[in-house]
């Protein structure tokens, strides 16, 4: 996980934004539900009246609402309104402090309502509660105007008062505050208001909830934008990474890591690493911000059911370990997998014409299908722990919300927790729960992603045998160019037990052909992949023109090669950029040139596109014989200092052997040629021809000179051809 994280390190601006985008949307998130509390306490409720103040007031009601206040807070109040207008309605000044005002009015709101109820339930000649109307609240404040030209009259009812509220519990106190909004409900209704206060505090209301959700959206939109952002990025470049790494690798490298492998490396698993970065950004930092939130917001309403969302939380975490220890070893298994298939399916497709010609599909599908239905038992282990896990997360979510709408109720029915309040608890512990949620899920995700991590860096950081010096040497500029000279090299392939090549001493002239023939196995290209540095000697040294191979860049001593490797390699796109490979310098006369040595022209000019036919991947489209011409002639067009053919010439026919032969003869006269081939007619006409068996050199001369000195050259000049092309007489004469 710490190669992940590493990942985003890289990207730190861009992740810091994302998280404060995350802020705002967790809080947008986290006030609806006291918005919805609000609508459906204060807007549906209590009529849109969010203070026991009213806005406007009738001047009856005002008296006798002053009756029941002390001196001090009755001036202060009839100095908070404005004088009566036409109709007898005060209005709130709109520099009142409202809040210091509550206080003054919560008390006589209480006793106004509650009188006024008491003369409804007498009208309707009831001992039950009776809602009052407007027409109540009149004859209540007539009364209490009445009293009120009584002397002494506000001080007994003060004192009464006093005494009231005394004997009260606090949880009846607080059940009888909320009249004191009925009050003002009851006034608005009697001013003919009481519906557009209500739609103007809903409008006002929803209208903030509408805008909070715009904004949520909008930021959870910029947050989607900048993650995939991100994430696209970090896998360009690991692509780019892994890429430039593989390209740099030598032979011992890629047969470490598989050619199968490193491809699902550099696609299926940076695909995962890509995939949960976003979930990263998008989810997990988001869940620990909305929890918290929520947590917070639960903490401050005191409402005495915290211990529910403790208990949920705590349930979530146990199912959450079980499943890590359950699923995780599956995860870390998948990748190994994945390769696994990967290397079948390409074995199986690149090698179906053998396939079909022995008759082995029936095997080969065995094959496949073993390892595709081991990854299909791995993943549908780990799917179904994924689909186990929904419904106990379901239960958790539903038994919490089951807690506390039972124990919500409860607290209703003793008027300690209204229905909004409720609703609000239960939406902020579901976000609690879908956070613990959310990361339950990523939990499950990242095992698997940081096994792809692990994968990707070990590719990254494993570095290559085959290096650039840190002092490299150039090249003398004077004397003999392309001399290339072997001294007393011994290979030994990486793990091995024996050498490969064993005290390989030689030297291949400008203006000369070496020639390298032996049985199969000897290790003829072995020695030519020494050149190029495919691999490195194990001993001895590798020198062109007195400078070890060794102590050049591979740039530079590339750029004095021309390979043709034993195998053909065509590249997707057309005659004329395969041919042009070499480099920008190669012209199209060139091109031509190049193309009539290697005798491919009349099968070029045969195309109707000609140089521009195209050339499909891996040079399918063409037969060997043309590919490997075409291999050919993509040498000779670097117009190389070193011709390196490592068994160029085996799809060739006799006749245009020797005639791609003759013209490469004339073309490379002051080169330095290196053939290895199977054909003694190959070789025939070879300056130096080298024999190898089992790695070591056992006969070195030319043509003529070995056959009379080398048996093993003999044997296989025997082999192939005949005694008159021997020139050697019968035996006997």
């Amino acid at each position: 996980m710490t190669k992940i994280f590493k990942q985003l390190g890289r990207h730190w601006a861009v992740c810091l934004a994302v998280v404060a985008l995350l802020v705002v949307q967790a809080y947008c998130d986290l006030s609806l539900p006291d918005y919805t509390s609000k609508i459906v306490d204060t807007g549906i409720q209590q009529g849109g009246i969010e203070s026991p103040v009213p806005d406007t007031v009738r001047s009856t009601t005002l008296q006798a609402l002053e009756l029941l206040m002390t001196e001090e807070d009755a001036a202060r109040v009839d100095q908070a309104y404005s004088d009566p207008d036409a109709d007898g309605v005060r209005s709130l000044n709109g520099d009142a402090d409202t809040a210091a005002l509550e206080s003054a009015f919560t008390t006589p709101d209480i006793v106004l309502y509650m009188a006024a109820a008491k003369n409804a339930a007498a009208e309707a000649g009831t001992t039950d509660t009776v809602t009052p109307t407007a027409y109540d609240l009149d004859a209540v404040a007539t009364q209490f105007a009445a009293m009120a030209e009584a002397p002494g009259a506000r001080e007994m009812l003060q004192a009464q008062l006093s005494d009231a509220m005394a004997s009260l519990d606090s949880t009846v106190a607080d059940s009888l505050s909320s009249q004191a909004m009925l009050l003002v409900a009851l006034e608005y209704d009697a001013q003919g208001i009481a519906h557009d206060v209500q739609m103007s505090y809903l409008l006002r209301t929803g209208g903030r909830m509408l805008a909070l959700t715009l904004l949520m959206v909008a930021v959870a939109i910029a947050v989607g934008f900048l993650a995939s952002r991100v994430s696209a990025a970090i896998g360009r470049d690991l692509r780019r990474d892994v890429f430039k790494t593989v390209v740099g690798y030598s032979n011992a490298e890629i047969e470490k890591f598989s050619t199968a492998s490193l491809i699902t490396r550099t696609t299926n698993d940076i695909q995962q690493v890509q995939f949960v970065c976003v979930i990263l950004l998008r989810m997990v930092a988001y869940a620990p911000i909305l929890g918290i939130g929520g947590i917070l917001h639960v903490a401050n309403g005191n409402t005495g059911l915290e211990w529910i969302i403790f208990v949920a939380v705590a349930a979530l975490l146990v199912l959450i370990a079980v499943l890590m220890n359950v699923a995780l070893p599956k995860f870390k298994q998948m990748q190994t997998l994945v390769d696994r298939l990967n290397l079948v399916s390409r074995e199986i497709l690149t090698g179906i014409m053998p396939i079909r010609a022995f008759s082995r599909e029936a095997f080969e599908e065995k094959r496949f299908d073993k390892a595709n239905t081991d990854l299909m038992k791995t993943q549908l282990f780990t799917n179904r722990t994924m689909v186990a896990m929904m419904p106990f997360m379901t239960l958790i979510m539903n038994g919490t919300s089951l807690l506390i709408v039972w124990f919500g109720g409860k607290a209703m029915d003793l008027g300690t927790m209204q229905v909004g309040e409720m609703i609000a608890f239960i939406t902020y512990t579901m976000q609690i729960v879908m956070s613990f949620l959310m990361l339950s899920m990523v939990a499950v995700m990242l095992p698997r992603a940081g096994v792809a991590a692990d994968r990707i860096d070990e590719v990254i950081k494993t570095p290559a045998t085959i290096h650039d010096p840190a002092a490299p040497k150039a090249l003398s500029t004077g004397g003999k160019k392309g001399v290339v000279a072997f001294h007393d090299v011994s290979f030994r392939y990486p793990g091995s037990d024996e050498d490969a090549l064993e005290h390989i001493s030689f030297t291949a002239n400008p203006g000369e052909t070496t020639a390298i023939i032996g049985s199969t196995g000897c290790g003829k290209s072995t020695l030519l992949n020494l050149i190029p540095r495919f691999y490195d000697a194990t001993e001895g040294s590798v020198t062109i023109d007195g400078v070890d191979v060794r102590d050049m860049t591979q740039a530079q001593l590339h750029d004095e090669l021309g390979y043709v490797p034993q195998k053909g390699v065509l590249f997707s796109g057309t005659i004329d950029s395969n041919l042009k490979f070499g480099g920008d310098h190669i012209t199209d006369a060139d091109v031509r040139e190049a193309a009539e040595i290697a005798q491919a022209t009349e099968f070029i000019s045969a195309k109707p596109e000609g140089y521009e036919s195209p050339i499909a991947q891996g040079g399918s489209n063409v037969s060997g014989g043309q590919k490997q011409r075409l291999s050919i002639a993509r040498a000779i067009a670097k117009h190389p200092q070193i011709y390196l053919f490592d068994d160029s010439f085996s799809a060739l026919d006799y006749k245009t052997d020797v005639a791609l032969r003759r013209a490469l003869k004339a073309k490379t006269g002051d080169a330095t040629v290196i053939i290895v081939a199977q054909r003694i007619s190959t070789v025939l006409h070879a300056n130096q021809i080298l024999v190898l068996d089992e790695g070591r050199i056992v006969g070195k001369g030319t043509h003529a000179q070995l056959m009379q000195n080398c048996p093993e050259y003999q044997e296989i000049a025997r082999s192939q051809l005949s005694q008159k092309e021997l020139n050697l007489q019968k035996e006997g004469e």
